[in-house]
């Protein structure tokens, strides 16, 4: 399988948005049939442009023969993010204090079905990461995703429960997750 990765920059985004939500529909709500308001393509388009408009935002799309196969994206943790302020229970201050080079944030991965167990997800997770200079990456994920196989694959590349937290008040209750940005 040769799976094509492009980056994409926040300037580029309104030439891959559609096939961003397009792929988001497919995976969230055909294939896993989440119906909450949360997973809705208008709620994902409004985080989507959210996560967009901080500095340094950058996506990955992997594309199959030029079929899209899924993306990832995400971009460094702000000295004032609010990532970290909706954990359910207490982190030390240290663990949490971002200074916008400390962490990067995965915000979203996802591959559609065809592609899933190919390593494709992997390749799109690396590829992002590949380059950055943060010490350490975080990202979420809903421990129900996939039975918490989904949970056990961030595991298997090295990323550790810190604690869970909701970020919005429909969304899940997500696992966070944080690994050292390993390089080389």
């Amino acid at each position: 399988m040769n799976i094509e990765l492009r980056h994409v920059s926040a300037e580029g985004l309104p030439s891959v948005r559609q096939t961003i939500l397009d792929i988001h529909a497919e995976v969230r709500h055909q294939d896993f049939g989440r119906t909450r308001d949360f997973d809705s393509v208008a709620r994902f388009d409004e985080r989507l442009s959210a996560y967009a408009s901080r500095p340094g935002w950058v996506a990955v799309l992997g594309y199959d023969a030029g079929e899209p196969v899924g993306f990832c994206f995400g971009m460094a943790l702000a000295a004032d993010t609010r990532w970290w302020r909706s954990m359910t229970e207490p982190v030390p201050e240290e663990v949490i204090r971002e200074d916008g080079r400390r962490t990067a944030a995965l915000n979203e991965i996802v591959v559609r079905k065809r592609w899933r167990g190919t390593g494709t997800a992997r390749r799109l997770h690396d590829t992002w990461l590949a380059g950055r200079t943060e010490e350490r990456v975080t990202l979420l994920v809903d421990p129900a995703a996939g039975g918490g196989k989904v949970q056990a694959v961030y595991e298997s590349w090295g990323y550790e429960k810190l604690g869970e937290q909701q970020p919005f008040p429909d969304s899940p209750r997500f696992a966070a997750m944080i690994r050292p940005l390993l390089t080389g």
